[in-house]
């Protein structure tokens, strides 16, 4: 693993609100606005970016911590930006914060955990090696 980042470095992911991130379940829509479920994917997908620069060719990232206060909503059509923030590691994991907003709108915020191990041990643990 290489460490490069330091405490505050900064990842951004842009999206737009689709309706197949609305919230549902089953096939019926429950809300017309970002689903806290598709927050979350899109949350990780951002995090996510440090590690895939960190991780050596032998290593792969493991989720292993999401907390997400879902403030306000976000409606189709919306843009979203995600900035996570690195925190660095703390006992073995890569935790970020997060600030997710629609325009100056602050729709959620939180903290992410990742690990980084090598592909033999996570097929170890999954069963698969």
């Amino acid at each position: 693993m290489k460490e490069i980042f330091k405490k505050g470095d900064v990842k951004e992911f842009k999206t737009v609100v689709k309706a197949q991130d609305v919230a549902s379940f089953h096939g019926e829509v429950v809300h017309e606005v970002y689903s806290t479920f598709a927050l979350a994917r899109d949350i990780e997908w951002t995090t996510r970016q440090f590690v895939l620069e960190m991780k050596d060719d032998d290593e792969e990232g493991i989720g292993t911590y999401l907390e997400i206060r879902h403030q306000q909503p976000a409606f189709v059509g919306e843009e979203i930006t995600i900035r996570g923030i690195f925190e660095g590691p703390t006992g073995g994991e890569l935790m970020c914060s997060f600030v997710v907003r629609a325009g100056d709108r602050i729709i959620a915020r939180g903290r992410t955990g990742q690990k980084i191990l090598k592909v033999a041990k996570i097929k170890s643990i999954f069963g698969h090696g």
